[in-house]
This record gives structure tokens, C-alpha cells and sequence, in this order.
């Protein structure tokens, strides 16, 4: 028997301690690296990273390209930190908020000496604990030496390899449960190895597994969902699908806990700020560090497959959905457009997903 945390625990555990200001430590071949993310960074721990050595501020490309930083490594980019940076200082260059306002940052200097495999691995988890894709990391002489001496969280980079499998799924209840949208409704709760959220698949009628089934991928939008939010389509397309589920008698309903595009509730709002300057949505998640689209739609795909469905017509207007599912080994019979909630406000919002992410609008 043993106690000792399996991989998918000690990632679950590290970027937990990076959205509570810990620093972790990760080890890389023949390298030991200190990493701690910038927007939990504190004073007194930024004092302790330099007494360590001569730290770096690790940025995606993205939001190098933003800075008109270098980013040698490709889509990581190193840079120093001056020795008369403070707190900030980091935040600055790290966060865009205030990019309008506080234009000139530089000179930045961008590193290019060694490798760049742990700071790729720091940046993964920051965003797969959705926080700001900007790590502050120094290294260190003896890593397990210094995690044991403080008590931190260590993680080798065969650890970091798992940051990009997918947890694997496992029920935990179904329950049934009457809709507005129909009588016949069931809710399925579904929570993945790695102590990442649940995503939930709510089930309409009984859908015959030998036929397709009616199904839709539905990022979670707290915002469009339940606030009713103008400024995207989310509400009206969660409710039409339900709607039209109810209607033809059977249908299955995913709801992924991806909120903004996987990028977190919290960024999803600064990039809303963003887009409150003139930044569209894609140029926003740019600025912000992040691709244009964070969310994995193999956990959909294994969900689905978990329910025993291997046929759908799938309601959407986003190809990369449809080619995910197909992918990942299921049989899409059909796209069933979705096309419903243009407002005044979220028009241009919608013109951007046509324009650039290929939506069907």
C-alpha cells in the first residue's frame, strides 16, 4: 500500500499553491527551477526570490508580442527583471490592464541562454489554474533540498508530461431532474482524476444509444447563462438547445465548466475590460496571454462515449467542435445550426467568431 499522491494529485496540488501565492518546484534534466505566479506574487516572496538568484519573468508569446517583447524560445519568452522592479513592476508587464495607461514598460530584455522546458510547464499550470499566464521563476541549486526545507510542492517533468492527457471521467450520481424544457429531464454529474472541475450532462427523454443522439457541447457562461448577459449568445443557445431537445423528445445536453473560453470567469472579465477599450474578443485573449481558444472538447467526446452514445447531430455552429468529436471516434451525422440571441450589443462579438474562429454564423 501506498500513500504517496499519484501524479494527477501532485498537478492538482501545485496549481493549487500557485492560485494561493505558494511557489513550487519543478525539476527539470539536470535543472531546479523556483516558480511562483505573478498575479498571487506577494513583496516578501519576491524578496525571497531574489535572494535566491537572478529571476525571470516568464510570458507566453502572446503577450510578448503584445509588449514587443522577444520571444526566443517561440511561444515562451524570458524576461529579465530589472534589479529596481518591484511588485509592480511584474504586475505591469504580466497584466494588460493598465496597458493604455502605463504604455512604456521597457526596455524589456528577453534571455535566450538553455532551455525553456520549465518555464513552458510553468506557464501550462498557471493556465490550468486559470490565473494570468506569468510566472516568476529563479533557479535554485538543490530543489528537493529547498522544497523540504519550506514545505513545497515538487513536481518532475515526467510529472508534466500528464498537463496535457486528459483526466479520465468517472460518474458520480445521476439524479432525475424536471425542466422548464422538459418533464423527462436527468442530470448526470461527472468529475475528472485530477480534482478539476465537474461537468455535468443533462439528459432529455430516454435517447435510443443505437441511433444519433441530439447533442450539444455547452461551455459554461455564468454571465450569458444566468445573468442574461447582452454581450454574447451563450443564454439564448443553452436554452434554444434545451428548447428543441424538449421538442423532439430525446437529446443530451453537456455542460462543460470551460467558462470563457476555458480561460476562467476572472480572466473571461479582464478580458471583457479589454474589450471595453476596443479589443475585440480574440485580440483581448491575445493581450491577456491565452490563445483565442483554451477549452479541451475531448472531455465532451469521453463524456458522450462514458453515456454509450457513438452517433450525433451535433448542435453547433463551430466546426472545431464537429471535428474534435469525429477525432476523438465518434460519428457526427449531422450539424444542426444554432443560430439564435444576436443583439445590438453582442453583434461585432459575433462577427469576430465568424470572422476569426471560423464560426457558422
Amino acid at each position: 500500500m501506498s500513500l504517496h499522491p499519484t501524479t494527477p494529485e501532485k498537478l492538482a496540488r501545485a496549481r493549487a499553491d500557485l492560485r494561493l501565492g505558494l511557489p513550487i518546484v519543478l525539476l527539470g534534466s539536470g535543472q531546479a527551477m523556483l516558480c511562483a505566479a505573478i498575479e498571487e506574487l506577494s513583496d516578501g516572496r519576491l524578496a525571497a526570490f531574489r535572494a535566491l538568484g537572478d529571476p525571470e519573468l516568464v510570458l507566453t508569446a502572446r503577450r510578448a508580442e503584445t509588449l514587443k517583447a522577444r520571444a526566443y524560445d517561440g511561444d515562451v519568452a524570458r524576461l529579465s527583471v530589472p534589479d529596481e522592479a518591484d511588485l509592480r513592476w511584474l504586475v505591469a508587464v504580466a497584466d494588460p490592464a493598465d496597458d493604455l495607461n502605463v504604455p512604456m514598460k521597457g526596455p524589456l530584455a528577453s534571455r535566450r541562454d538553455g532551455p525553456a522546458d520549465l518555464q513552458r510547464t510553468a506557464l501550462a499550470l498557471a493556465k490550468s489554474a486559470q490565473l494570468l499566464p506569468a510566472v516568476l521563476m529563479v533557479s535554485i541549486a538543490n530543489g528537493p533540498a529547498l522544497a523540504a526545507e519550506h514545505a513545497l510542492t515538487v513536481l518532475a517533468q515526467p510529472d508534466c508530461a500528464d498537463l496535457t492527457r486528459l483526466a479520465p471521467l468517472s460518474p458520480v450520481i445521476s439524479a432525475r431532474l424536471p425542466m422548464a424544457a422538459a418533464q423527462a429531464g436527468r442530470l448526470h454529474i461527472f468529475r475528472p482524476d485530477d480534482g478539476s472541475a465537474e461537468h455535468y450532462a443533462i439528459e432529455i427523454g430516454r435517447p435510443d444509444r443505437a441511433k444519433p443522439v441530439l447533442a450539444r457541447l455547452h461551455s459554461a457562461c455564468f454571465t450569458g447563462d444566468v445573468l442574461g448577459s447582452l454581450k454574447c449568445d451563450c443564454g439564448p443557445q443553452l436554452h434554444a438547445a434545451l428548447a428543441q431537445m424538449g421538442s423532439e423528445g430525446s437529446g443530451v445536453l453537456l455542460y462543460l465548466n470551460q467558462e470563457g473560453r476555458g480561460i476562467g470567469l476572472a480572466n473571461k472579465m479582464r478580458a471583457y475590460s479589454l474589450q471595453d477599450q476596443g479589443f475585440d474578443t480574440v485580440e483581448a485573449n491575445h493581450r491577456l496571454g491565452f490563445e483565442d481558444d483554451e477549452r479541451d472538447f475531448r472531455i465532451g467526446a469521453s463524456i458522450l462515449q462514458t453515456m454509450g452514445f457513438s452517433t450525433v447531430r451535433l448542435l453547433t455552429n463551430n466546426p472545431k467542435k464537429l471535428n474534435m468529436l469525429q477525432a476523438c471516434g465518434l460519428t457526427v451525422t449531422e450539424r444542426v445550426p444554432l443560430k439564435v440571441g444576436e443583439t445590438a450589443q453582442n453583434r461585432a462579438y459575433l462577427a469576430t467568431k465568424a470572422a476569426k474562429s471560423g464560426h457558422l454564423l
